[in-house]
């Protein structure tokens, strides 16, 4: 739908998409986000192959039939054996490494700011 430029993620990396679902059949959303982050190893088949097709800014509709999704499997309000359709928006995307030094530093200022005396 719109071409994105530079990288792909890739099954390491943690992807922060917007993006609503929602079923082939009848057209009903079934979830959205906006600013979410996924880890692409950690979404359905269907869903992970896309995301590392789609570089940084792109835009795509991913058509997942029913065996890169949930299979004959009921998820939630996803019955079983559904084809899913997908708009995202890939807005970025970070190795697990980044993501993890991104949040070690606030972790640990975590327990000092508990310790701390509280300032009028």
């Amino acid at each position: 739908m719109r071409p994105g430029s530079g990288a792909k993620p890739t099954q390491g990396d943690v992807s922060l998409v917007n993006y609503i679902g929602y079923l082939a059949t009848t057209g009903a959303v079934f979830d959205q986000g906006m600013r979410s982050p996924l880890p692409v190893n950690g979404v359905i088949a269907g869903f992970s192959q896309g995301l590392q097709m789609l570089a940084k800014n792109g835009v795509a509709r991913f058509c997942i039939p029913a065996a890169m999704a949930y299979g004959s499997q009921a998820s939630g309000p996803i019955p079983a054996n559904s084809d899913l359709v997908f708009q995202v928006e890939l807005l970025d995307f970070k190795t697990t490494a980044q993501v993890e030094s991104m949040t070690r530093p606030q972790a640990a200022e975590a327990p000092a700011q508990k310790d701390a005396v509280p300032q009028p």
